[in-house]
């Protein structure tokens, strides 16, 4: 059976990891029936995505933050309002 063609073709990685993530590797892969190689590459893909989203968050935020519209509120009224919280005395949200 021919193996399915990848549309970037594979490049060899090699990386150091702990006793214990081996082992945890080892073992996930042999629950789940799926090659060391291609969790390893599973995972790294999944944390490439999720660091790439949050870079872009950050520098949208800090975009928005920078920009002429940018409205904040002092830490201390933000505080002082969320310490309000569940007493008897909560404050309306700070402007």
């Amino acid at each position: 059976m021919k193996r399915p063609q990848l549309k970037d073709p594979a490049v060899t990685l090699s990386i150091r990891i702990s006793p214990k993530t081996r082992n945890q590797l080892e073992n996930l892969s042999d629950a789940t029936r799926r090659t060391k190689s291609f969790l390893a590459a599973e995972a790294i893909t999944h944390y490439l995505a999720v660091q790439a989203w949050q870079i872009k968050a950050i520098k949208e935020a800090v975009k928005k933050a920078n920009s002429d519209q940018a409205h904040f509120i002092s830490h201390d009224k933000m505080t002082d309002w969320l310490n309000s919280w569940g007493t008897e005395n909560e404050l309306e949200p700070p402007e």
